[in-house]
């Protein structure tokens, strides 16, 4: 329960800064990150303006996204995987990867891209992290596994991109170089479960927009935020059987 309430706590404090990264990220390819609040205000702070909540020191204006809902996915997401998995070393590894993939969730659907300064990260920290992870007593993983089941996952989305680049971006195939490495390292079986669940929520999302008459068929829809929640979904049941 202390481990579970100190994670839901370390997810509520870090959701809380992701508002001021999404407001940065989320601009178009061919645009800079933004470096001002909306009101030409320089984004001062820790790490060149990156740490810090998303209020203007000088306007004293909030801007981008409401900082609400991150927090409480943020405490959610991390207070159910230590909840899951226990006190084991992995852990240490899914609470530092779940604020870059909220991160990346967010700003996918917003601009529907994956920044490389995200995907490329989150791929190799976990990738080394786990083999950290794995030389800790308590680790219920394979470290090779993972490796391969990242590798395996991203060759398959990027077949996929290669067969249809309109509809999955090859920043999918970045992500899903990490995420395919944080399902293998509880096995293949939670890997193909991570991966097509996100894959049925990204259906069940798109029918529901085309039936509700807010999209059409063709309506192009970020494909980020499912597969990260598909991946969720697969770390849990394999931290539950682990």
């Amino acid at each position: 329960m202390l481990w579970t309430v100190l994670a839901a706590g370390y997810g509520a404090a870090a959701g809380l800064l992701l508002p001021r990264a999404v407001y940065r990220l989320a601009v178009e390819p061919d645009e800079p990150r933004r470096d001002q609040c909306p009101q030409g205000h320089p984004l001062g702070g820790p790490a060149r303006g990156w740490l810090g909540v998303a209020r203007c020191r000088t306007c004293a204006r909030p801007y981008g996204p409401r900082a609400r809902f991150y927090v409480l996915s943020g405490a959610l997401v991390c207070g159910g995987l230590a909840a899951v998995v226990g006190v084991r070393p992995e852990l240490v590894v899914w609470l530092l990867a779940v604020p870059v993939a909220l991160l990346l969730a967010a700003v996918d659907r917003a601009v529907h891209r994956l920044p490389d300064v995200l995907t490329v990260p989150l791929a190799a920290g976990t990738g080394f992290l786990l083999g950290v992870a794995a030389l800790l007593p308590g680790a219920a993983g394979s470290w090779p596994r993972a490796l391969l089941g990242g590798v395996a996952l991203g060759l398959f989305y990027f077949i996929l991109f290669l067969a249809n680049s309109r509809g999955l971006g090859f920043g999918d195939v970045k992500l899903a170089l990490a995420l395919g490495t944080a399902l293998g390292w509880y096995g293949w079986d939670v890997l193909l479960a991570g991966a097509f669940l996100g894959s049925l929520l990204l259906a069940v999302y798109g029918a529901a927009l085309v039936v509700t008459g807010r999209a059409g068929r063709r309506a192009a829809v970020p494909f980020g935020p499912f597969m990260v929640l598909g991946a969720l979904a697969g770390v849990l049941l394999g931290g539950l059987a682990g």
